[in-house]
């Protein structure tokens, strides 16, 4: 791979300190200035609750203060990207996440995608609530890369694979989140078989198209397969990642961030978003080998 790119990293990086959340700023520093973990478990925790659930819009698209299962899954994807070994705080805050995860899963072991209580505050028009389960892949999945079993998870595997075994999902969002699910369980001839049953939801160019989403709202290849070597590279081409990233690279706007391509409804929901997604694209691009780092040394 190599490191010749257009991206200014410089201008990158002033965008996260210009604009994005505190928590971003603290996880740009653990990823790229070699910070501390301590000090993004200090700016996550206070989105969490005293029920052990996870809220106050660390998902930018639920704004309540109330306890939501994307509020946890955000708060897991965090902790996931720490590691165990980072803090011995990490797998504490991941077992309660858990624990509060079983305290809202409905008897077939799903999550609902949005908690009653999110009908209180402002939200995302895809944010009503509802019992659709497909967050139980990703929540399952931030669980097995932190390598932490819990009984939540059990329950929550197995209906993961009840739905990838027995009629494939083909949506957008499901298929996203299916996908992450199998490049994390570890049982590696199961998760083949699985992966290639999702192939149908792709198009031609290894994209999904998002239905209900804005016009020409679509998942694209280094979206739905995050990791080189993940079992879920079985779908693309190398000239597809390589598209995808060349179009990645290309989408840095001349403030120095990344925008998303979902729905920009509220102020401090785009803000924030723009914030992750800056972020996500620095670490997608540096583990792809277009970015080698960013310059100069911060005081962290």
């Amino acid at each position: 791979m190599t490191t010749t790119t257009s991206i200014d990293a410089g201008a990158a990086e002033r965008f996260i300190y210009d604009d994005a959340r505190l928590l971003e700023r603290h996880r740009l520093a653990v990823l790229f200035r070699g910070a501390p973990g301590s000090r993004v478990l200090e700016a996550l925790r206070p989105y969490r609750n005293g029920d052990g659930g996870w809220g106050h819009a660390l998902e930018p698209d639920l704004r309540g203060p109330d306890s939501q299962v994307s509020g946890a899954l955000s708060a897991l994807e965090v902790l996931a990207e720490l590691g165990t070994g980072a803090d011995p705080a990490v797998r504490r805050l991941a077992t309660e996440t858990a624990d509060w995860l079983a305290s809202v899963t409905l008897p077939d072991g799903r999550v609902p995608q949005v908690l009653p209580t999110a009908a209180d505050y402002p939200a995302a028009p895809w944010m009503q609530p509802n019992d659709t389960g497909f967050l139980t892949f990703a929540t399952a999945a931030r669980l097995w890369e932190l390598g932490l079993r819990h009984p939540w998870l059990d329950a929550a595997t197995a209906w993961c694979w009840g739905q990838l075994e027995d009629e494939a999902p083909l949506d957008g969002y499901t298929v996203l989140f299916a996908l992450g699910f199998l490049d994390a369980v570890p049982e590696p001839d199961r998760v083949a078989d699985a992966v290639e049953r999702l192939r149908p939801a792709l198009r031609d160019d290894g994209t999904i198209a998002v239905a209900g989403g804005i016009e020409d709202e679509q998942l694209t290849p280094l979206q739905l397969s995050a990791r080189p070597g993940a079992p879920s590279r079985a779908l693309f081409s190398e000239a597809q990642i390589s598209a995808d990233l060349d179009r990645l690279e290309g989408q840095q706007l001349e403030d120095g961030g990344w925008d998303f391509d979902f729905e920009h409804w509220s102020p401090g929901q785009t803000v924030e978003w723009r914030g992750i997604v800056t972020l996500d694209a620095l670490r997608t691009l540096r583990l792809h080998g277009r970015l080698a780092g960013l310059p100069g040394e911060l005081a962290v």
